[in-house]
């Protein structure tokens, strides 16, 4: 197993692959990198026979045909200096050296905290694709799909397929908010043709726009789900509520490596450079903007890696209106004011530490808040709840420091002696 590569790319959804097939087809000194059980990302996840979709079967056909040297199961913990990884795989660390580092760590759902959303059967929209694919029983059962974003209605219609019976989709966005984004969608045949598929799939199904779920309701487990359109209320008996307020960048790495952070997102060039020398960013975590700008992204910083900067920029031009359906679209499912509203006192905010809501009222801030009740301390280390809070309360992480995640004690000493070999050896 290699440990010292030209080209690193962390993350093998969609970005990390195009870029590592781009990369590999100049530079045969390419390693890819994830923290999954095999390549794909959560977009384009194998199902329980093992199908998955053409393109994602395409595009891992030319992955398999170039050099690139895979490592699965391995989770970043640590940068302790430039060109310095500390990857735990398998319950030990391992150390990965590079030249050229691409970031394709993608993105995760926003959760927004409202009375029941800890029930069992209340899971994240992509969440429950997930466990879907991967053998989660659906048939016959009634789901709720609500929140906001197109991830709604592609979760509604692969979890119809599956034999779910959808009760209704919910998008807070108000139908007036999405003219423009509906605007900028006619110069996007392809995303039109896959929405009508989608809206087919979903035949008998409501949908409803400026509506959202204000509290979910059961004893043991979700049994019905209260939706809102600002003037009545609403309660639908369901067995799952698909719940997600579109996406959050996984930005600790990059932050962590000292990468610009602008707007929650990362702040890349032309060429996908961050503002770090030799490090580069593609993907969901420059800006949220759908699996064909992810592809065309990993791309470029692929090629820039490997010097090929001009197929790079020839690449970059059709960027252009990408990015500009990136920007209608975050426009168009920006949250609204009301959902700061939905919370009671005793609702839990962070579910790794039982933090209520009520107990984050005195707080100036994320760090007060992580000091006087432990918000954000727990297992997931604020993904959920840092998330909710900076919606909630205009928080934001004032610092990264590792390990960004959750690390065995045996391999956060290891690498310590990993560093201090290194440290001698120079």
């Amino acid at each position: 197993m290699n440990s010292n590569y030209d080209i690193l790319i962390v993350g093998a959804g969609p970005a990390g692959i195009a870029a590592a097939v781009a990369a590999a087809r100049v530079n045969g000194n390419v390693g890819l990198i994830d923290d999954n059980p095999a390549p794909g990302g959560q977009i384009w996840r194998r199902d329980a026979s093992h199908r998955r979709e053409h393109e994602a079967e395409r595009w891992l056909t030319q992955l398999n045909a170039v050099s690139v040297e895979r490592q699965q199961g391995c989770k970043v913990f640590d940068s302790p200096s430039p060109g310095i990884l500390h990857v735990e795989r398998e319950g030990r660390a391992i150390t990965l050296r590079y030249k050229k580092l691409i970031l394709a760590t993608g993105a995760r759902e926003r959760f927004l905290p409202f009375p029941g959303w800890t029930l069992p059967n209340v899971v994240g929209a992509g969440a429950l694709d997930a466990f879907v694919k991967g053998g989660l029983p659906i048939l016959d059962k009634v789901v709720v799909v609500a929140g906001t974003g197109p991830l709604l209605l592609a979760v509604a219609a692969h979890l119809a397929q599956r034999g779910a019976r959808i009760a209704t989709i919910c998008e807070q966005t108000a139908k007036s908010r999405m003219l423009p984004f509906l605007g900028a969608l006619l110069r996007e045949p392809a995303k039109i043709a896959q929405g009508w598929r989608y809206r087919t799939q979903l035949r008998g199904a409501s949908f409803h726009t400026g509506s959202w779920p204000v509290a979910a309701r059961g004893v043991e487990r979700l049994e019905s789900v209260v939706i809102s359109d600002g003037r009545r209320q609403r309660e639908i008996q369901c067995d799952y509520l698909a719940c997600g307020f579109h996406l959050v960048p996984n930005v600790e790495l990059p932050a962590l490596l000292g990468c610009q952070i602008r707007d929650g997102f990362v702040a890349v060039d032309d060429l996908q450079r961050t503002s770090v020398d030799n490090v580069f960013c593609a993907g969901e975590p420059t800006g949220i903007g759908g699996v064909d700008m992810a592809l065309l992204e990993g791309q470029i910083a692929g090629l820039a890696s490997a010097s090929s900067f001009a197929e790079a920029r020839d690449l970059g031009r059709q960027l252009i209106g990408m990015r500009r359906f990136a920007q209608a679209m975050r426009e168009a499912f920006t949250l609204r004011p009301e959902l700061r509203t939905l919370a009671s006192e005793d609702t839990i905010v962070c579910r790794c530490e039982d933090v209520p809501f009520g107990a984050l009222h005195g707080c100036a801030s994320w760090r007060e808040a992580k000091l006087h009740t432990r918000c954000g301390m727990g297992p997931c280390q604020g993904r959920i709840c840092g998330a909710a809070t900076e919606f909630l309360f205009g928080w934001g992480a004032d610092s990264v420091r590792p390990p960004i995640f959750p690390t065995l004690l045996s391999s956060l000493a290891s690498a310590s002696q990993l560093d201090d070999i290194s440290t001698e050896a120079q």
